[in-house]
């Protein structure tokens, strides 16, 4: 639970804090165009997108658990921002961005840092790309130029308003938009080191203004830009919005552990390192309660801005803080400037932070893989795109949750051994001689709830009842509640039958359970057999008892 950058510090060199600072330098370069863009397509004005990368990429630097991350808004948010803040305005996206902060904390101190492993891959790219479309979707119309008062937040009405207006297209700020894209595309082949996003803004903006295009601007859509320092600022809250929004907190906390965490992950690939998730969920938690506080929005580590900090030389934390000082410098001296930016050219960085963010490939590798992961994959992308985010994530899980329960009960497996030679060949070679009065199950795989069901209907398809039913538990590893009551079941089922119970090879695990449950005392201790030969041998003493007593009862008749 010690933050990455204590440790750091430990041993820290001239060399690597010129190379941290002219990291950070660069990092803040990417950032400036990507956390403007980014705060617009999420529904609030320019700076609070700085402002973000400022207030949560400091404190995500000062006490994550990664070297290397760079926190800030990321396209993961924009969908679900969009919808809080239609809804419950700038202080309800405070107070469900404070409470998500919350949660973070309490993820990394209660340590599930790695519990985030456990939600399946297709629910991650379904959504990831269902967020992908829905950006794209977003900005179309400035893009476009259309002259659109209200655009729906529904991706169905949306695009039916898009193509209603798809006549009043401005062809200006369409050559201003496809300009962009060509260079970001385009400028990487020239030079790596200067940012494409950056060189697009520049070249995009000084060629509107000399050329005097008819385009809309960050200012004649949001006026004047504030260049002032953050300011404090708590939020108006009461008991109704906080229980309204906990959900929504509960979905950016959940969403903003999987960015960073995988982006930690990436980095951890990239520099052989190895991140702390537990105390890295603490610092994304304390960035998302003091980002609202100053006017920001969700913070989370950025995957793109963390491999330019790798690639230009960062290992340590204090690129991250110098990052977010120079965004600072950044926003104070250039925000009376922003204002010139073409929104076309914004929309045209988003579009291709779309098209980077998609998880396009898994649509080809459909066929390729289970169906029952096709399922989720296409669930949680078309939910995203035509519902809800939170809905997506939701029905996603339960639906992999009851598809997993199906292939565990798939895999466990319980045999009826009705071939001598299914056991002789376990047996010594003085104990070939078996007594047919003897029958033996297997049960193999997860004793649990969803193959329960099966073992019992397999015990009812024995006609005859045996004197004795051996029942082997060697490959069980596990068993629940419900497997605890199918085999009381099967103990019932061989009292009325007059049927004595034997269980052999049992795993510690399951006998702990069922020494809980009392069934141990309850069948007798020497029924649990180590083998195959102690249990024949406990068969066939049962059996000799049987008979004997039932001699004597004869006699005395």
């Amino acid at each position: 639970m010690m933050p990455k950058l204590f440790t750091c510090l430990k041993d820290y060199s001239k060399e690597q804090f010129l190379k941290d600072f002219a990291a950070g330098i660069i990092v803040a370069i990417i950032a400036l165009p990507l956390s403007i863009a980014l705060a617009i397509a999420s529904g609030v004005s320019p700076e609070k997108g700085l402002i973000t990368a400022i207030v949560g990429g400091f404190f995500v630097s000062l006490l994550g658990g990664s070297r290397v991350q760079i926190g800030g808004p990321t396209g993961a948010f924009v969908v679900i921002v969009y919808g809080i803040i239609q809804k419950y305005g700038l202080d309800g996206l405070m107070v469900a961005t404070i409470i998500a902060g919350i949660f973070l904390i309490l993820m990394g101190v209660f340590k599930l840092g790695s519990m985030i492993k456990f939600i399946p891959y297709p629910i991650t790219t379904g959504f990831t790309s269902g967020i992908a479309v829905i950006i794209f979707s977003s900005q179309i119309k400035d893009f476009f130029g259309l002259n659109i008062d209200g655009v729906p937040a529904e991706f169905i009405p949306k695009w039916t308003v898009y193509f209603k207006n798809f006549s009043n297209v401005n062809m200006e700020a369409v050559i201003v938009g496809v300009l962009s894209i060509l260079i970001i595309i385009l400028w990487p082949k020239i030079n790596k080191k200067i940012p494409a996003t950056l060189v697009s803004i520049i070249v995009v903006t000084f060629s509107t203004l000399l050329l005097k295009l008819d385009v809309s601007t960050i200012g004649s859509q949001f006026g004047e830009i504030s260049s002032s320092l953050p300011k404090f600022h708590f939020p108006t809250m009461n008991r109704e919005m906080i229980q309204a929004l906990i959900v929504p907190g509960m979905t950016i906390a959940l969403l903003g552990s999987i960015e960073s965490l995988l982006s930690a992950v990436v980095a951890d690939g990239m520099i052989g390192g190895n991140h702390r998730s537990n105390i890295e969920l603490v610092g994304q938690g304390v960035a998302n309660i003091f980002s609202p506080l100053f006017g920001g929005i969700p913070v989370t580590g950025a995957i793109a801005r963390t491999a330019a900090n790798i690639k230009n030389g960062a290992r340590t934390p204090i690129s991250g803080i110098v990052h977010s000082i120079s965004l600072l410098l950044m926003m104070l001296l250039l925000m009376p400037y922003v204002k010139f930016i073409p929104m076309a050219s914004l929309a045209a960085i988003l579009m291709m932070v779309a098209y980077h963010m998609g998880e396009w490939h898994a649509f080809t590798e459909l066929s390729k893989g289970p169906k029952s992961d096709a399922a989720i994959f296409l669930v949680a992308f078309f939910l995203t795109v035509l519902v809800d985010l939170v809905v997506a994530i939701e029905v996603g899980m339960i639906l992999a949750a009851f598809l997993f329960m199906k292939r565990m009960a798939d895999v466990t497996d319980f045999k009826y051994l009705l071939e001598e030679n299914d056991i002789k060949d376990e047996l010594p070679a003085y104990r070939k001689d078996l007594s047919t009065e003897i029958a033996f199950y297997e049960i193999n795989g997860p004793f649990f709830f969803g193959a329960a069901d099966k073992f019992i209907q397999v015990i009812k398809e024995v006609e005859d009842s045996p004197k004795v039913l051996i029942l082997k538990m060697k490959h069980v590893p596990v068993i629940d509640a419900t497997g605890y009551t199918a085999l009381k079941k099967l103990y019932d089922m061989c009292k009325h039958s007059d049927t004595k119970l034997i269980i052999m090879e049992i795993q510690e695990s399951p006998l702990k359970i069922l020494k809980n449950y009392g069934f141990i005392q309850m069948i007798g201790q020497d029924r649990i057999c180590k083998d195959i030969d102690e249990a024949v041998e406990t068969a066939n003493r049962l059996i000799e008892m049987k008979e004997g007593s039932s001699t004597e009862a004869v006699t005395m008749i």
